[in-house]
């Protein structure tokens, strides 16, 4: 039995893979748009890149707003974001663990730009990722750029305490919202008057097309056992006595398989590479995705040590998500295969009700999964509901 399981596992994982060759070469700088800072962090020689950007007369701003991007992207996609919330806002953004120039082997790429270099190959940039065995350091990293910008923001003269709101994206709405169920830092937490949630990653992917009939159901299977490993359901016992028993045999089995190919040398060869459906489902803007595919400063590859910590992290965020509090603007897309809608569906049916302030806004009919990166008109429609949700948040804290 278990060969035969092992078999079937390897070859849902070759699936998942598609590719695993490719090469990262940065030719440009990377992009700034704000004040630039570099955070120190416990671990010696590594910082924390971050940009800040300010109204004319810093001191008129009404509210701090830190932007968290997602998985392997960088905050430095985010200026013409950042500019459009800047001419009232103090806004903020951090690349967090292994993201942008909080990559050490992005931060070479750009500094060897920036000398004169014509080309950097960056191809081992993902290899940071293999520190990552759950989102913890990227929830400290959040909690790090919170605490600068609050700092910064109370020392502006004007209010002395202006209200915090954050704008996250996919992964980073995930870290961002399982912070704030887990911290125990109350006094940082009381200043984050609001969260606006674009495609949050509290569902796995769903593969589209062909590809998803040999791919969904190992992504499915394994999403399955790993939330039953351990955590009994409420449900009839014969069906729970079979999935525990399930859960036991496999998830070692598939955890052990996913540790193995994340160790060095073997990550290098088995790490997938985006597959080449996924930048279809980025934008629904050709310029757009056009722009995306040629950041080189975006990682596409991904160990799958950091992959198996996402889907471990999303399950645990379902089993505690009734407990979300804070108010919050949730945004996403009806059709998106790479955060599919039943995650935000379930997450909104058991925390809607917590604040008269929550929202959603659900894209009917569309399918892409970045949000703030949508085609022109739409995007105005999405930032115009943020302003205003923005605005009536801002005007409450008064």
């Amino acid at each position: 039995m278990l060969p035969r399981m092992l078999r079937h596992c390897l070859i849902g994982m070759l699936l998942f893979c598609s590719a695993c060759t490719y090469q990262q070469t940065v030719t440009v700088k990377y992009p700034v748009w704000g004040e630039e800072h570099y955070l120190n962090t416990d671990v010696v020689g590594a910082t924390r890149h971050m940009q800040i950007l300010s109204p004319a007369q810093p001191e008129t701003a009404g509210a701090c707003l830190l932007i968290v991007h997602g998985m392997n992207e960088h905050i430095g996609r985010y200026g013409d974001i950042a500019r459009h919330f800047a001419d009232r806002f103090i806004v903020a953004g951090i690349d967090m663990t292994a993201h942008g120039l909080s990559n050490p082997v992005l931060l070479k790429a750009h500094q060897s730009i920036e000398a004169g270099a014509s080309t950097y190959d960056a191809s081992d940039a993902f290899l940071e990722q293999a520190q990552l065995r759950d989102l913890q350091p990227l929830r400290n990293d959040l909690e790090q750029g919170l605490e600068y910008l609050i700092r910064h923001c109370d020392k502006l003269p004007g209010h002395k305490r202006r209200p915090v709101f954050m704008l996250s994206h996919s992964l980073g709405s995930l870290i961002s919202a399982s912070y704030l169920l887990q911290t125990n830092n109350e006094a940082l937490k009381s200043r984050i008057k609001g969260i606006i949630f674009s495609g949050p990653a509290f569902s796995v992917t769903e593969v589209p097309g062909w590809r998803g009939w040999f791919q969904n159901p190992f992504i499915r299977f394994t999403f399955h056992t790993h939330e039953h490993f351990l955590q009994p359901h409420d449900e009839a016992l014969p069906l729970k006595l079979f999935n525990q028993l399930l859960a036991l045999i496999t998830v070692p089995i598939q955890d052990g398989m996913i540790e193995l190919v994340s160790l060095p040398g073997l990550r290098k060869l088995i790490s997938p590479v985006n597959p080449a459906w996924v930048e279809q489902y980025l934008s629904d803007w050709e310029p757009e995705r056009i722009r995306q595919r040629n950041d080189h400063y975006i990682t596409r590859r991904s160990v799958l040590r950091y992959v198996l910590a996402v889907e471990q992290e999303i399950i645990r965020f379902r089993r505690i998500m009734a407990g979300f509090s804070t108010p919050y603007l949730l945004i996403y897309s009806e059709l998106d295969p790479i955060t599919p809608a039943w995650g935000n569906v379930d997450f909104a049916e058991v925390t809607r009700a917590k604040h008269e302030s929550n929202e959603v806004m659900a894209l009917t009919g569309k399918s892409h999964h970045e949000q703030l990166f949508s085609s022109p008109e739409l995007r105005a429609q999405i930032l115009l509901k943020i302003d205003d949700w923005l605005d009536r948040r801002v005007n409450d804290d008064k």
